[in-house]
């Protein structure tokens, strides 16, 4: 069941889960219970009052709410040093972070089981971990992979080796401390790689004949791009319903556009595809020791403007050296810092528009359902 088709009126719950295989919802209920005891949550959860025999909701208590565990519930960057959380180091704490943070969600999250939002917690955790160990060269012209695992055709991408373990190849190719190199990707593709890795993770934790088919898919032909969000993710949010600028869960996926029309020409330079870590932080695949806070990527696409160049050509290219320097010295001075910040965290303009917008979408990307009887991924073969 998708999130899109909740109506508004069932109302502000963060999670549903409407459990066929359980009594009613007292299977959903009585898992939840015991997963937000054993992780200290119970204060911070309260129950749907539009519950009923075949559904249970949750959202944030009055004591969550009144403790200022958020600042507001638009505002999920500072939610680890409210509560002291260690997501780096403390599994446990990362899964708190991602529960607490979906309930904060002005969109429910509907799940048909307590094990699609449990594996969707899991595909959450995975992505943040991976994403966090995935280092890359930036490169929008040429791509490299490991010539042990993969093969290259023009129509059918970079595919598996037969014999070869997708989640091998994909660790491998993204995580240069397994490999001891760095491999040249697009942010677009990388992510990708790592969405599809923590998926192929819980696969084979809770559904092996899915991971088996997603297998035999890449040894048969890569699916990429929009057929990629097609088959493997969900949109939450709209243009229309757009989500706060400040609101995040940890394993999202999303999109920063460049506002700037002339610079967005720049290969590669539309906009940056990332994934939220949680703790306030951002991926940056290219130097993953300096993960982006919301305030240096709003800096750093503001000054893709300033950076532009040509080649011999005439090629429009972009000169990193020139906006690394504008954005220290924009973020040495506060007062300018806040300014560009502020225009920057503006909703971003439609397609093709270059007006007041800022750098911020209107939508978070997440995982479909993997469990067997309840899954939605489907492989076009």
């Amino acid at each position: 069941m998708s999130m899109a088709s909740i109506p508004a009126e069932t109302g502000l719950c963060g999670i549903q889960i409407h459990d066929a295989n359980g009594p009613g919802g007292d299977a959903a209920r009585q898992w939840l219970h015991v997963r937000l005891k054993a992780l200290g949550l119970e204060p911070y959860v309260r129950p749907s009052e539009r519950c009923d025999g075949h559904a249970v909701g949750f959202g944030l208590s009055d004591y969550a709410l009144s403790a200022l565990i958020l600042p507001a519930v638009s505002d999920t960057t500072g939610l680890c040093r409210a509560l002291g959380l260690d997501t780096k180091n403390n599994p446990d704490d990362l899964e708190k972070e991602i529960l607490l943070t979906m309930l904060a969600s002005p969109v429910p999250f509907v799940f048909p089981s307590h094990e699609e939002l449990a594996s969707a917690v899991n595909i959450r955790k995975n992505i943040v971990q991976n994403a966090r160990r995935t280092a890359l060269a930036f490169d929008t012209e040429h791509a490299e992979r490991p010539d042990e695992f993969w093969t290259y055709d023009l129509a059918r991408g970079f595919t598996i080796k037969p014999g070869k373990s997708l989640i091998d190849a994909l660790q491998k190719t993204t995580q240069p401390d397994r490999s001891g190199k760095l491999y040249s990707f697009s942010c677009y593709r990388a992510t990708e790689y790592v969405i599809l890795l923590s998926i192929a993770q819980e696969l084979a934790e809770c559904n092996p004949p899915v991971l088996a088919q997603l297998q035999q898919q890449w040894e048969n032909r890569a699916i990429m791009s929009g057929q990629f969000h097609d088959v493997f993710l969900r949109e939450y949010g709209a243009m229309d319903a757009p989500l706060p600028p400040r609101y995040y869960i940890p394993g999202d996926r999303l999109w920063f556009r460049n506002p700037d029309e002339f610079s967005s020409n720049v290969e590669g330079y539309e906009g940056s595809w990332v994934f939220y870590l949680g703790d306030g932080l951002f991926t940056n695949f290219w130097k993953r020791d300096q993960p982006f806070t919301l305030r240096s990527k709003c800096v750093e696409l503001f000054h893709w403007r300033h950076g532009v160049c040509r080649d011999a050509n005439g090629k429009l290219l972009m000169d990193e050296s020139v906006v690394e320097e504008r954005v220290l010295q924009s973020m040495r001075v506060a007062v300018e810092a806040d300014r560009i910040v502020a225009l920057m965290l503006r909703w971003r303009d439609p397609g093709g528009v270059y007006r007041d917008g800022g750098c911020i979408d209107t939508t978070r990307e997440c995982a479909k359902q993997v469990r067997p009887g309840t899954g939605e991924l489907v492989f076009p073969g």
